[in-house]
């Protein structure tokens, strides 16, 4: 007879061992960050120290030619000019020589510490995507650990399921946070600080080169652009705005010609009955049915023909996702629990509302997805409540 409390104890403790070695994995990930940052703000500062010796040095160049004309024509001419004359212009020519000579020392240590820089960058950035990348792991061989426990025992029930599905579900909607938060740290807020020393920039250029000034403000536009997009997406996949205002099959295709341009995918989008507005639970849950279906497609399937069908009845409403990819062992997938949670996820959704799920597949003949859902016959009064939205 297996020892379930003996396991458990078992796996509690490398369960606390991965827990203490992730937290590790994120205090060096956070600390390289914090580097990388640094070492960035730093490198604008080189670079523009950097600029500015330049000019100085060949302003100096240009000082240190016309001293060598004055020495030369004072040597050449003893009639004209006295002795005085002569040492005034030799010390004079000897003083700029070596203010030259200081400046392109000067020059050549920052253009040194400037590639130093640039080369630690790379580095320090490699550490961070090695990190993150490792923590990621790390994390999933976690939830597989966690989630797989009782399976072990062969005596989970239906509750037991539901109450693992709730516990992936807070976990998922902390990894989309986690995610979210990634995406705004390492796309805008990096993007900002950038902006922001261009920004300083162009104050300390502005009196020495305006045309230069004028060409950077115009690049900074283009940016704060491209940030713009940047963050419509994330707002969009968060909770689309068009799902609230013109309904469910206006804001899917808007999805799906993003989805298109993405990830390079052509999607179908068929739909059959009138085109009118459902009530908001079922839009909700229908957009994201088919939002998991087809980022398993993008993610698992190696499709090169999707298509997505949404049939309105009298009494009824039909989602059919299909794709002409690799398929997948359906029975084998649902026995393992890290597989199979983005399945369960869609099905809880359906049966929650009080519709019908299926999925149809075998390996090498694509995959289709199919829900039916009634109206106006949800089990709950609130069907979202117990398995929030992510």
């Amino acid at each position: 007879m297996l020892d379930i409390k003996a396991l458990e104890t078992i796996v509690a403790k490398m369960i606390n061992v991965i827990e203490i070695s992730q937290s590790q994995i994120f205090d060096i990930a956070e600390n390289a960050r914090k580097e990388y940052i640094r070492m960035q703000i730093e490198l604008q500062e080189t670079k523009s120290q950097v600029n500015e010796l330049i000019q100085t040095v060949d302003k100096m160049e240009k000082v240190e030619k016309q001293t060598r004309l004055r020495l030369a024509e004072v040597s050449r001419d003893f009639s004209r000019f006295t002795e005085e004359h002569i040492r005034e212009a030799y010390e004079n020519a000897k003083n700029i020589q070596i203010q030259l000579s200081v400046l392109r020392e000067k020059e050549t240590n920052l253009r040194q510490r400037r590639d130093e820089l640039e080369r630690r960058i790379k580095s320090v950035e490699e550490i961070v995507k090695k990190a993150e990348a490792l923590m990621s792991q790390v994390g999933m061989m976690l939830k597989f650990i966690s989630g797989n426990l009782q399976d072990v025992s062969d005596k989970l029930n239906e509750y037991q399921k539901r109450q693992q599905l709730g516990w992936w579900v807070i976990q998922a909607q902390e990894d989309e946070r986690k995610r979210v938060a990634r995406e705004i740290h390492d796309g805008t807020a990096q993007s900002l600080t950038n902006i922001f020393l261009r920004l300083e920039y162009c104050e300390k250029m502005w009196e020495l080169n305006v045309d230069r000034v004028r060409q950077e403000l115009i690049e900074l536009k283009e940016v704060v652009r491209e940030n713009l997009q940047d963050l419509r997406k994330i707002i969009f996949d968060l909770r689309p705005q068009a799902l609230d205002d013109l309904g469910l099959i206006p804001t899917l295709k808007r999805y799906i010609t993003d989805y298109e341009e993405r990830y390079h995918l052509p999607v179908r989008l068929i739909t059959l009955g009138p085109e009118r507005r459902l009530e908001s639970y079922l839009e909700v849950a229908l957009f994201r049915l088919i939002q998991e279906a087809l980022t398993n497609i993008r993610k698992h399937a190696q499709a090169s023909d999707v298509s997505v069908k949404i049939e309105i009845s009298r009494d009824f409403v039909t989602a059919q996702i299909k794709d002409n990819g690799r398929g997948f062992d359906l029975e084998a997938v649902q026995n393992r629990a890290h597989d199979s949670y983005g399945l369960i996820h869609m099905r809880e959704r359906v049966e929650l509302i009080g519709g019908e799920f299926s999925i149809n597949t075998l390996p090498g003949q694509g995959t289709e997805v199919l829900a039916r859902i009634p109206f106006n016959k949800r089990k709950h009064q609130s069907p979202y409540k117990p398995v929030p939205v992510l």
